[in-house]
């Protein structure tokens, strides 16, 4: 919604907003010129209408339930409402767009295809939905004829978009508040590929091998079958270092300043997108080295009394796992630059919706199994009504029943954390921040004095 509100402002549209926080991203907003109303009150509506000549369109995402006062208030005014992904599908018909869809990967994906881009002089307009480094924003609205948008999957509204290319990185099953099984997401992700113009696909997803028509495929493990590929020579906790091919035929090498396979595959599906809009592969070669992960993408906070403190927007056991198996690969190094031992990971997790937690208990358990000790938050809400019985201190039985002699505690409030992270943890030691709720802030709460008892359980944005 902010890149959504900061892009329509650049294009000179009126826009205001409301919200019940305040933080960075709002101030800046509203220092591009956005109105800032600080309470979502039915009397929003009809102050903005005032001395209109046209009515306003009215924008809301899925986390505004039917009970807002502002939303009854725009109802009642008879105002045009839309849906996020009306706007953005509106934005996608101004510029030749890409949409980057799938279950993992997506705001990485888009970063890299966005930062690409830039450095390429191309100035895409971006709707991404994670802090994109090159932009220090989420959202960029630019002068160039690209739109890269990040295609949510979520609420199966992505459905709406008419994308010049869709990039699909793989589909899992997740958000089972709306998907009943993982045959549902399937159709809806079949659906936004045929409304898109040319579809790229990840090759190593079986689930889109065996259900999903693509034009165009990428792979990290196969150069026959997939018409680009990038096969790593080198893989360490600093680089990585990869042939890349198309049509099966070698074109260079590329060194990627970040780590992990995924990146790496998040990687080649950039460079894929834009070899697909001409930019030749020489171009892309000599701007690689300028990626960088979008914010809370195994990001390194600082450090906590000798503790190197790592956040990550992990909140689907699949990525766990690949932020566990990140960790590992600083943690097993013998280049490791945090300290001469051998670090302990340190998993502090915040589940994140109790119908995600519900669904994968089992699968959160076995991934965080990998960590050398686990802490526990409670539950992130996410505006969803509290499930009987899924809480925390059941996910902490489910790790100790595969490892009974692995630490694991839920902390109640920020003190009993603190005293867990002092108590189980060492200098040099790798905390890990993991989660899509609010646990991001920890990292600002344990560099204050001041106490807060407990983490606010806020509508995910």
């Amino acid at each position: 919604m902010s890149a959504l509100a900061l892009i329509m402002v650049k294009k000179g549209f009126g826009v205001s907003g409301s919200d019940n926080k305040k933080t960075i991203d709002l101030q800046f907003l509203i220092e591009q010129g956005l109105q800032l109303f600080p309470n979502q009150s039915a009397s929003n509506i009809p102050y903005i209408c005032r001395g209109l000549n046209t009515s306003p369109v009215v924008v809301v995402s899925s986390a505004i339930p039917k009970s807002n006062p502002e939303l009854k208030a725009a109802q009642s005014a008879q105002l045009k409402i839309w849906h996020r992904s009306d706007l953005l599908a509106w934005l996608m018909t101004e510029q030749i767009s890409i949409a980057v869809a799938g279950s993992h990967g997506k705001t990485t994906t888009s970063t890299f295809i966005s930062t690409l881009f830039a450095f390429c002089g191309e100035d895409p307009t971006a709707v991404i939905g994670g802090l994109v480094p090159h932009y220090a924003s989420n959202g960029h609205a630019g002068q160039g004829k690209f739109l890269v948008a990040e295609a949510d999957e979520s609420d199966g509204s992505l459905v709406k978009f008419r994308p010049h290319l869709g990039v699909i990185t793989n589909i899992e099953l997740d958000h089972t508040n709306h998907y009943e099984n993982i045959n549902s997401l399937i159709r809806t992700i079949k659906t936004f590929s045929k409304g898109c113009k040319h579809v790229l696909a990840n090759y190593d997803c079986s689930v889109l091998r065996k259900n999903l028509k693509a034009e165009t495929w990428w792979s990290i493990e196969n150069k026959n079958d997939a018409h680009f590929a990038a096969l790593p020579s080198l893989m360490n906790e600093k680089q990585t270092i990869a042939k890349i091919y198309e049509k099966n035929q070698f074109i260079g090498e590329i060194d990627l300043p970040i780590a992990g396979k995924h990146n790496l595959s998040n990687a080649i599906a950039a460079i894929a997108a834009c070899r697909i809009e001409g930019i030749p592969f020489k171009q892309l070669q000599a701007v690689i080295n300028k990626l960088k992960t979008p914010g809370r993408r195994f990001e390194f906070r600082g450090t906590w009394q000798g503790r190197k403190i790592i956040d990550d927007y992990a909140h689907h056991p699949t990525e766990v796992t690949a932020t566990l198996s990140m960790a590992k690969l600083i943690a097993n190094s013998r280049t490791n630059l945090i300290s001469n031992h051998k670090p302990k990971i340190l998993a502090i997790f915040q589940p994140h919706r109790y119908t995600r937690t519900k669904e994968f208990l089992a699968d959160f358990a076995a991934a965080l199994t990998s960590a050398d000790l686990v802490l526990l938050t409670p539950i992130y809400e996410a505006g969803e009504t509290p499930i009987p019985g899924i809480n925390s201190e059941l996910l902490a039985k489910a790790i100790n029943l595969l490892n009974p002699k692995m630490i694991v505690k839920v902390a109640t409030n920020l003190e009993e954390l603190k005293i867990y992270l002092s108590r189980y943890s060492d200098i040099g030691d790798l905390v890990l921040t993991i989660g899509a709720g609010d646990i991001t802030n920890l990292w600002k709460i344990l560099n204050q004095n001041n106490k807060q008892p407990k983490w606010e359980q806020n509508i995910a944005a």
